[in-house]
């Protein structure tokens, strides 16, 4: 996509729109764990999965935002013509988020249970911890995944990202199937389920960038950090990344209020968090859609372009975030009856639905 010269406002579109579904895509792993326990293992199994949506929500939206740096660096390298440097930040992001992830995964590890406690979580918490710790061992994946389609976002392709993301997303769900119906492996079927559709994800995008054009394709001979590149994007992705876990914080505290209400509640309140997160992916988009074509048009100096972007991109996510608020605002019983045929739990998430998206 050609993002220095044009129209802007199709482009920032059909940037913008695939990232998004990409983004609900990943949420929509945890949320087809949730709605399958909440169909065939009960509500008890419900709420142990869903009791770690606003958990899992912290490490997506994590990434999701520490990936802007990546997308960053190399848009602006693109930009100011330097292409000649992008493999080397190629290589330093595919290096770093193996790194990363495996960092990230061993502090989840220790972080899960202490984290389940502070939110109060009732007499599944035994069942909530398995789930949330089979569920970190994909962190890895879910880092590099994110961090490999930065490298194709910066370059204005957000369309394989999107496909490689809707196969893992049928063969999560088909393995969820298989996992708890057939094997009868309820909460840590789901789990497993989810892990290995992270990793399948990851291994459609490093193939795709193996067979690249030259100024992004991966080698893996020449995987290594760059300090200087490494640093750039620190610099940015930190920031970002920081910003979006603060929704997902929020709602650790008030899912430990919930908490004291019990298991129905508990299942009701994560159901209809699922559909707050989806939203938020939408506004989410658009922001980074702004940053990307920021990045490149402001290392061509068209400052005046940078400002059109801004406003464009902020016109166009409070729109479509207000149009999907109202669709689940509209049809909230029906969205909420995916996850569950609980008629306590289902009146628990609508209470928050009816609130949550009116406002959203």
């Amino acid at each position: 996509m050609d993002m220095l010269h044009g129209s802007l406002v199709g482009k920032m579109i059909l940037f913008s729109l695939p990232l998004a579904l990409s983004s609900i895509l990943q949420q929509l792993f945890n949320s087809a764990d949730v709605a399958v326990v909440g169909r065939f293992a009960g509500s008890q199994a419900l709420a142990a999965v869903g009791a770690n949506v606003a958990n899992v929500g912290i490490f997506v939206n994590l990434l999701v935002g520490c990936s802007t740096g990546p997308n960053v660096v190399i848009a602006n390298l693109i930009g100011q013509g330097k292409k000649e440097e992008v493999s080397d930040v190629v290589h330093t992001i595919v290096a770093f988020s193996i790194v990363g992830g495996l960092g990230l995964m061993v502090l989840g590890l220790i972080l899960s249970g202490p984290m389940l406690v502070w939110t109060g979580t009732p007499a599944v918490l035994a069942t909530a911890k398995l789930y949330f710790r089979v569920y970190l061992l994909g962190i890895p994946a879910i880092m590099m995944y994110n961090f490999c389609s930065a490298i194709l976002r910066s370059v204005g392709d957000t369309k394989r990202p999107l496909y490689c993301m809707l196969v893992s997303g049928v063969v999560n769900v088909l393995l969820n199937l298989i996992f708890v119906i057939v094997y009868h492996m309820g909460v840590l079927g789901v789990a497993l389920a989810t892990v290995l559709s992270n990793f399948l994800s990851v291994g459609f995008m490093l193939w795709i960038l193996m067979h690249e054009d030259e100024m992004i394709r991966l080698e893996l001979s020449k995987i290594k950090i760059h300090k200087r590149h490494l640093i750039r994007m620190l610099q940015v992705g930190m920031p970002a990344g920081l910003q979006s876990m603060v929704f997902s914080l929020s709602n650790i505290f008030v899912q430990s209020g919930i908490n004291s209400f019990g298991a129905m509640a508990i299942a009701g309140s994560s159901a209809a968090l699922n559909f707050e997160y989806f939203t938020f992916n939408i506004s989410s988009a658009f922001a980074q859609g702004a940053v990307t074509f920021s990045s490149q048009n402001y290392g061509a100096g068209y400052y005046d372009r940078c400002k059109k972007i801004f406003w464009i991109a902020m016109l166009e996510g409070m729109g479509f975030t207000a149009a999907l608020s109202l669709i689940f605002t509209i049809w909230a019983r029906p969205f909420v009856s995916l996850y569950t045929v609980d008629e306590a739990v289902i009146l628990f998430a609508l209470a928050r639905m009816y609130r949550v998206m009116s406002l959203e």
